[in-house]
């Protein structure tokens, strides 16, 4: 609502302060409980510049360019859970913990700066819209009742869920289940994450000849095929380390695929609303990503079966969404 109410930058700029001054309370964080506060109020500032950026997205481009701008926008926020804890490794055993928030805090001055002197503000505030909690909820009523945003919001959330589950049983599934060691692991992040990277900007590239429609539903079968033949491996007891990274690839290369198209469509038939549909759009994402990493983490930590069976379900789940709602009408 306030990207509505007093446009893009002026939340944005707030959201990055927010973050840059939580940085330095991490820093100076002297126990566990005050880093642990500092790192929720860091977050709140990072999901206020997610938002943000989503909703600049819709302003700023057609709608025929807005999958390429998606796909390189959610190729830096799927890749953040991916790379952070590998980067921040390094960084940690090379200069100590302290230093991952130095970093940090130099990023938010940077984006501050490009932001400021970089990205225009198209969208034009509007200083009628209430913040009263009335009508904020009926504006997010309105948001969730486009059917348009509600199967491909829900799809995006389901099937980027599986990422945050690959980020959380990766380092069991690999290190203690199949032996590999901490530098093979950060390895195999690494390869993995070219296989989303590269499935991204082929997305780019098709969208010339492909709609966005067409291209989620190619790659909700991939990751619904992979999915379940990777959950009847796993049932089986046939998994092993080469197996299970095939399956993982092509999961990723469906979510490279599904991702950026799944968040123009959901953002496409809004102007008025578009920061509210962003804000709900980024809150289904992490909140069914944080579900879905509780869930599996619940499990105990003797098989890799808890992976694929939360990942089946997620794509199932997304591919029977888009099944009984392939007659609605496509806005962008």
């Amino acid at each position: 609502p306030l990207l509505d109410k007093f446009g893009r930058k002026k939340p944005l700029y707030l959201g990055v302060a927010l973050y840059l001054l939580a940085s330095a309370g991490c820093y100076f964080s002297k126990d566990i409980d005050h880093l642990i506060f500092f790192r929720f109020i860091q977050a709140i500032g990072s999901c206020a510049t997610a938002v943000a950026s989503m909703a600049l997205v819709r302003d700023l481009f057609e709608p025929e360019q807005r999958p390429k701008v998606f796909a390189s926008l959610m190729l830096v926020i799927a890749l953040s859970p991916m790379l952070a804890p590998t980067a921040g490794g390094y960084m940690i055993a090379a200069f100590g913990w302290q230093s991952v928030f130095i970093f940090l805090s130099l990023m938010a001055i940077a984006i501050f700066m490009l932001s400021y002197f970089f990205i225009p503000d198209v969208y034009v505030p509007d200083p009628n819209y209430s913040l009263k909690p009335k009508p904020i909820i009926s504006n997010f009523i309105a948001v969730v009742k486009e059917p348009q945003f509600s199967v491909y919001a829900s799809l995006g959330a389901l099937v980027f869920s599986g990422l945050f589950v690959y980020v959380a049983s990766s380092p069991i599934v690999f290190m203690e289940l199949y032996g590999v060691s901490e530098t093979g692991y950060g390895w195999i992040f690494a390869a993995l994450s070219v296989a989303f990277i590269g499935s991204s900007q082929v997305n780019s590239l098709i969208l010339k000849w492909y709609t966005s429609r067409r291209i989620i539903n190619f790659a909700i079968v991939l990751q619904v095929v992979t999915s379940v033949i990777f959950l009847v491996f796993a049932f089986n007891g046939w998994l092993n380390l080469t197996n299970t990274l095939v399956f993982l690839t092509f999961y990723l290369i469906g979510l490279g695929f599904i991702n950026p198209n799944a968040a123009a469509l959901s953002l496409a038939p809004f102007s008025k609303n578009a920061g509210s549909a962003s804000a709900l759009m980024g809150a289904l994402q992490m909140g069914l990503g944080a579900l879905a990493s509780v869930v599996v983490s619940s499990f105990p930590a003797t098989s890799v079966l808890p992976m694929p069976a939360t990942m089946t379900a997620a794509t199932v789940l997304g591919a029977l969404i888009l099944f009984f709602s392939r007659r609605i009408k496509i806005v962008g």
